[in-house]
């Protein structure tokens, strides 16, 4: 009599197979964090690496606002309290690498506090490809009295963006920025608006150029503007200095000509002629 399906060992082998190939298809992702390379004290490099190279690095230093109930002296009011605090850079890493999809997730103070940004890629007019910031996602615990001192009702939160397009940048490049940017995000606390500023930026999620190395930086139109702002009182002093130079050589020249060009005049009184 035939068999009418698979034995448990035959199963267990088709399962182990196909574990396999996601696993082969999905590709091995981890975290590393590199801030001990960076010499700004305040500057963290995060890295998530797939099957051991580099698929999405950040390097930047964070600052976040983060708003906050406590209870008012008269016990009944709730008043509003800031927790400011910076990203740690012994934070722990973890993320997601894709074709047209990145993220990567941030985590302190034993998850009390995730930090997650996600990126995308997409097509936009006349067939030019950018990556973006899509969404940035923070997860905090106002039980955590580090930050947040007698926090009202403590506990989890989430504060998010919607519907964000930032620090959109050419396929292939990296995005570079000193300047300060700032997102805001919307938490789950009353709506209560939860800042998000980062500077001393260089970020790329999607095309590295090698293991560990950015490809060909983009400038933020700040950091372009900024340096427009210092070098355009050089540029016009340059340009001043060269006018008044021409003008002035222009000028000597003038006098030469006018010199040669003028015959030498006799005196008028020619009495001392006669007398000769």
């Amino acid at each position: 009599m035939g068999r009418a399906g698979f034995s448990t060992m035959e199963s267990g082998q088709l399962l182990l197979l196909g574990a396999l190939l996601l696993s082969l298809s999905v590709g091995e992702q981890e975290g590393e964090n590199l801030s001990g390379l960076s010499e700004n004290p305040d500057r963290a490099i995060f890295a998530v690496r797939e099957n051991g190279t580099t698929c999405l690095m950040v390097e930047f230093a964070v600052k976040l606002v983060v708003p906050y109930d406590v209870l008012a002296l008269n016990r009944i009011d709730l008043i509003t309290e800031q927790a400011s605090f910076t990203l740690p850079r012994g934070a722990q890493i973890d993320g997601k690498c894709g074709r047209t999809e990145s993220e990567i997730h941030i985590s302190w103070k034993n998850n009390a506090y995730t930090l997650r940004i996600f990126f995308s890629k997409e097509l936009r007019a006349k067939g030019a490809e950018v990556w973006k910031i899509s969404k940035v996602q923070l997860v905090y615990d106002t039980s955590e009295s580090t930050h947040f001192i007698n926090a009202y009702n403590p506990g989890k939160r989430t504060a998010s963006t919607h519907r964000l397009s930032a620090l959109v940048t050419p396929a292939g490049h990296s995005y570079v920025c000193a300047a300060q940017q700032t997102l805001t995000l919307i938490s789950s606390d009353h709506q209560k608006g939860v800042t998000v500023h980062m500077y001393d930026i260089q970020i790329q999620p999607f095309d590295m150029a090698a293991d560990f190395v950015f490809s060909e930086p983009y400038k933020c139109i700040t950091d372009q503007r900024e340096r427009l702002e210092e070098t355009l009182p050089l540029i016009l002093g340059f340009i001043l200095a060269l006018i008044i130079i021409i003008t002035l050589t222009v000028y000597h020249f003038h006098l030469k000509l006018s010199a040669s060009n003028t015959p030498p005049q006799l005196p008028r009184d020619r009495s001392m002629y006669k007398n000769m």
